[in-house]
Formats: structure tokens, sequence, C-alpha cells
């Protein structure tokens, strides 16, 4: 079947999508524990960026894709390999369109954020990994999600009874444990700065 396709060619050069929006597209894949704080980051950054830079954006939640086009997924590691094969794919779809996209999910095994790096070109994938103890993310468990884990209704679940593999050279460290969401959002922000991305 995939001998008979042939993906359409954009005729938009990235460069032109990049000068009209007024910054660079990049790819920010936040990857932590469940409860370690990668969606309010994200969503904090996606404020600043929009209402101090009118920065163009896509902000691709766990959750929300979860609730959509990976409803069919489960948690078993091969479905969790297909959900962010998926969301890399959507990355790769929106960083093409000149965005800026926030990328909030677990994905806790490392060659699946490999794999979704690969996608897009060289250094324009940053992997921000929001280190957080597991105790504290238990203490916070904003979702009841440990709580459930642990009484047995929740099986395969990241960092209880399913691994979750820390990133061995992220772009970015964020310690949500000892910075607020919006301070981690402004370490972000630096680094994207620094970088001549705005």
């Amino acid at each position: 079947m995939a001998e008979n396709l042939t993906p359409f060619s954009h005729h938009i050069p990235l460069a032109v999508r990049e000068r009209i929006n007024g910054h660079k597209a990049l790819v920010l894949w936040f990857t932590g524990l469940s409860g370690s704080g990668k969606s309010s980051i994200a969503g904090a950054l996606e404020s600043i960026l929009v209402e101090r830079y009118q920065a163009h954006t896509c902000f691709l939640d766990g959750d929300s894709l979860r609730s959509g086009l990976n409803r069919d997924l489960g948690f078993s590691d091969a479905d969790r390999t297909e959900n962010i094969r998926r969301v890399g794919e959507v990355a790769r779809l929106m960083f093409e369109a000149g965005l800026l996209t926030l990328v909030a999910f677990i994905s806790p095994f490392a060659r699946d954020r490999e794999r979704a790096r690969a996608l897009v070109p060289p250094g324009r994938f940053w992997e921000i990994y929001v280190d957080c103890p597991i105790e504290i993310c238990q203490r916070r468990d904003p979702k009841q999600l440990y709580r459930r884990a642990g009484q047995g209704a929740i099986a395969d679940f990241t960092g209880i009874s399913s691994v979750y593999e820390p990133p061995l050279h992220p772009q970015l460290v964020l310690h949500s444990d000892q910075f607020g969401i919006v301070e981690c959002a402004e370490q972000v922000l630096a680094r994207m700065l620094e970088n001549g991305v705005l």
C-alpha cells in the first residue's frame, strides 16, 4: 500500500513561513512524570509567547489527544509507542507550518522521543525534562491517578508499574519542585531568546 503513496511537497518554504510569523519554528517537547507540571508549564509558556510576542503556537497535550486522535489506544508499551509516534507526526506538521509547537506528554520511552526528534531538522526539537521527584508528584496528584494506581485501579501506570526513562541529554531541565509554573516557563523563554528563536 505504501508504494502507492506520494506525499505532497510543500510549495511554501519554511523560511517564508518563519519570516511571516516573525519567529523560528521549533518543537518544544516537555516530558516527565504525571504531576510534574508539564502541561501547566507548557500552557504558561504558550500564554507568554502569544501575549508578549504575538507568536504563532500550537499546544499538544497528552490527555487532549488521547481524548480524540488517540482514543483507540491503551497504555501497553506498544500503545504508548504508537501514541508518541502519532504525536510526533502531528508535531512535525505543525513545525512545517512554521509554528512554535509545545508538546506535553509523559512519553516514557527514550527511543520514542528520539524518533520524534528525527522528524524535524537538527536543532529544531528541544527535549525539555520536567524533573520532579515522584514523591512530590504523588503528593500533588492533581488527577488522583497515583492514588488510583496504588489501589490497583490503574494498570501500567508510569513511575509505579510502568517504566519512565529520564532523558540523558535534554536541551533543558526544569526543576518543578523548586520553581513555580511561571518561573519554569520563563526559564524556557530565556533559552529561546538566547538561541534567537524569537
